[in-house]
């Protein structure tokens, strides 16, 4: 493909360099004006999701929250917090 644009172009080794050269800016300026800013609403860019306290006033008390907004009630887990290993559990036969 390249070959093909280079052979085409007119005017020698100058009219060459110079013809490479526009298209390139031509094409760059196509992406940066055109398709860039097209493709930006469809990248997940700015789809942060802050896991830790952010340091924001009235955000980020560290306390878990359920979607409403209020402070989750204590769930009961089903396995130990106090503890790393938990025994081994046996299956039912």
């Amino acid at each position: 493909m390249y070959s093909w644009i280079w052979r085409k172009l007119p005017w020698g080794l100058p009219g060459k360099l110079i013809g490479s050269m526009l298209l390139a800016v031509a094409t760059i300026a196509l992406l940066w004006l055109v398709v860039f800013p097209w493709a930006e609403p469809l990248l997940p860019f700015d789809d942060v999701q802050v896991t830790q306290d952010s340091g924001v006033p009235g955000g980020g008390t560290g306390e878990l929250t359920d979607p409403s907004g209020q402070p989750a009630e204590d769930e009961e887990l089903p396995y130990s917090t106090e503890t790393n290993n938990a025994p081994p559990s046996t299956p039912n036969r």
